[in-house]
């Protein structure tokens, strides 16, 4: 038998039975769909953090000096604890990295986390929970940030620790409401600081807003909030290709200025925005363990309908499977037509599980902040388990059709 009529056979028998089909394959299409949705969920989510998050919140072509690495959560408590051990970043360390990289567009120091938030109060209204930052001048343009108003902090605002502050798009528009933003006072912790610049606007990443923030002279931030325990030198290099020999001539600068040994081990780290996609990876490798034992249960039920179904299948059709040995099928023809009846119902479910999670992607990205991207490799590895299934749960029932004598099964009753 040629292998077009086996084809042709396996799809008629999908269409003779379509409820018996539906039921057959719901197993595997949920499966198939939920694999290929959450793959484009996290996927989406890699490259968002690595294109909008890490950039918007560590700058392009930037690496940072910072007391605590960013991924604290990959740590256990006693190197936690050593961790915590280490002295705070300064002026001075900031003083020693700008000697050592005259050819950096920026170097800035910035208060660390955790962020304060505080209420804005003008006149009679208040806008509550604003994320305030102490900076220096340099922050502004680490940051690419660009003013629709007014102008950016000046290294002058920080010496003399004059009360004056940026704010983001959203506070400007949320307290003000159409009126300048510029040359208003407004209080924060109890004391006046007037608004000398508006930043235009970021955007939300993931629902968040990235404009509803104030700049304040990292000296006055201080005088209010005390001197944070991690403050961070954030440097901004001209070229991508720069960040890295300027990394480490950054570290040597350190090592320097806080008199480590050669034998002692770095009080500080230096990082760039790939630390923290990196730190985002490691955390979804857990779901990507999760997933494929979530879809494996799903196959396998599936697996064992499909198995079941061709069964009932062959009892069904021992009349025909006789009839047709009689007239020269041989036992390979009949175990190739229920193998590719077996196969051509996983692959039909892996087909209709691919568009199913492609579809539920594509809401999930329009109707919701989390971004999701279909992969060829998500939609190759669905398809594959489809037939892969087939093949593994078809072959008990083609070989059992395979095995029936001919005189026996004409005898049995249509």
């Amino acid at each position: 038998m040629r292998f077009a009529d086996i084809v042709l056979l396996s799809l008629l028998q999908l269409r003779v039975n379509p409820l018996r089909t539906v039921f057959t394959l719901l197993g595997i299409v949920v499966s198939v769909g939920f694999l290929v949705a959450v793959v484009a969920i996290i996927q989406g989510m890699n490259a968002y953090v690595k294109e909008n998050i890490a950039d918007a919140m560590i700058g392009m072509n930037t690496f940072q000096v910072r007391r605590l690495p960013i991924s604290l959560g990959l740590f256990t408590d006693d190197q936690f604890r050593l961790l915590q051990r280490r002295p705070r970043v300064d002026q001075r360390d900031a003083d020693a990295v700008r000697t050592a990289l005259p050819d950096a567009q920026a170097i800035a120091l910035q208060s660390g986390w955790p962020t304060p938030q505080a209420d804005l109060v003008w006149r009679d209204r208040t806008l509550g929970s604003v994320l305030i930052f102490g900076v220096t001048a340099d922050y502004q343009t680490v940051q690419d940030y660009r003013f629709t108003a007014g102008r950016p902090l000046s290294d002058i605002d920080v010496r003399e620790r004059r009360n004056v502050v940026v704010v983001g798009a959203d506070v400007a528009q949320n307290l003000f409401q159409g009126a300048s933003a510029i040359e208003q006072d407004v209080r924060i912790m109890g004391q006046r600081f007037t608004i000398v610049g508006v930043v235009a606007r970021k955007g939300r990443v993931l629902g968040q807003s990235f404009d509803g923030f104030t700049l304040m002279p990292i000296s006055a931030f201080e005088g209010i909030y005390g001197r944070r325990l991690n403050t961070t030198i954030s440097v901004k290099m001209a070229e991508a290709d720069q960040v890295g020999p300027a990394m480490a001539r950054a570290q040597e600068a350190m090592r320097l200025a806080r008199r480590l040994r050669p034998s002692d081990r770095d009080n500080f780290d230096v990082g760039t925005a790939d630390a923290l996609v990196d730190f985002w990876k490691q955390l979804t490798k857990v779901l990507f363990a999760v997933v494929p034992a979530v879809v494996a249960i799903g196959v396998l039920v599936g697996g064992i309908v499909i198995m079941n179904i061709m069964l009932m299948a062959v009892t069904e059709r021992t009349h025909e499977i006789g009839l047709r040995k009689a007239m020269g099928a041989t036992a390979t023809d009949i175990r190739r037509q229920f193998l590719a009846e077996s196969v051509a119902l996983a692959l039909t479910g892996g087909l209709l599980g691919v568009a199913a999670g492609w579809a539920l992607a594509v809401a999930i990205a329009a109707f919701s902040p989390l971004p999701a991207r279909v992969t060829p490799w998500s939609v190759a590895l669905a398809l594959s388990l489809g037939a892969g299934i087939g093949v593994l749960f078809g072959v008990y029932p083609a070989a059992r059709a395979a095995k029936l004598d001919p005189i026996t099964a004409m005898r049995a009753e249509t």
